[in-house]
């Protein structure tokens, strides 16, 4: 018969999250388990690395929502509608998880670094949404371009837009909702990268 385990993950991940806010990435897991009243080996034995038990205690998913939904898309339906829906879920995840690394840097907290910067988040973010571009000009849904600068344009606007709104307030908004810039966005771009029809 299983031991039940007298302390839940959540209650884990709400020592590690104030450990890490505290001390940012550098807050041991020695220190995590102390506080939660368990030994360290008990945490490695519910999350394989300290990376793990960092992006999960501040809520970032391992993989965005909107990286799982692109395949599904991918030459279906109308794909300027399907951008905006893209980029609409990718605006909602920085305004969720930018928040968070803006408090820790200005703690001057650190923060996990990758192994290597190929293998980092946002890289792997912007080769999910190349792989769907490339996918979609092969398909001649999308005008034959550099699809990583593409991708980086979208991404970069979009974080850029959250970081302004979280720093200036309602002041930096160029538009009355998120919906309006994402539409505003996409119809700029979209007047480079649509399809030439014969």
């Amino acid at each position: 018969m299983a031991r039940i385990p007298k302390i839940t993950n959540q209650q884990i991940l709400e020592a590690a999250r104030e450990v890490f806010l505290e001390k940012g990435f550098s807050g041991s897991t020695l220190e995590i388990a102390a506080r939660a009243g368990i030994s360290e080996a008990s945490i490695f034995k519910r999350f394989s690395t300290k990376e793990e038990l960092f992006f999960a205690a501040m809520g970032i998913p391992e993989t965005p929502v909107w990286v799982t939904e692109l395949e599904p898309l991918v030459g279906k339906g109308n794909l300027k509608e399907n951008l905006i829906q893209i980029c609409i879920q990718i605006l909602e995840f920085h305004q969720e998880v930018m928040p968070r690394f803006m408090m820790l840097r200005s703690r001057g907290k650190a923060l996990p670094k990758p192994e290597s910067l190929l293998e980092s988040k946002p890289i792997r973010d912007v080769k999910a949404l190349t792989s769907f571009l490339e996918h979609e000009m092969k398909q001649g849904r999308l005008c034959p371009c550099d699809s990583k600068t593409l991708a980086l344009l979208l991404i970069g606007s979009l974080m850029n837009y959250v970081f302004f709104s979280e720093r200036m307030g309602a002041q930096a908004s160029v538009a009355n909702t998120d919906q309006e810039f994402v539409q505003r966005l996409v119809e700029i771009l979209w007047q480079g990268i649509a399809p030439v029809l014969d």
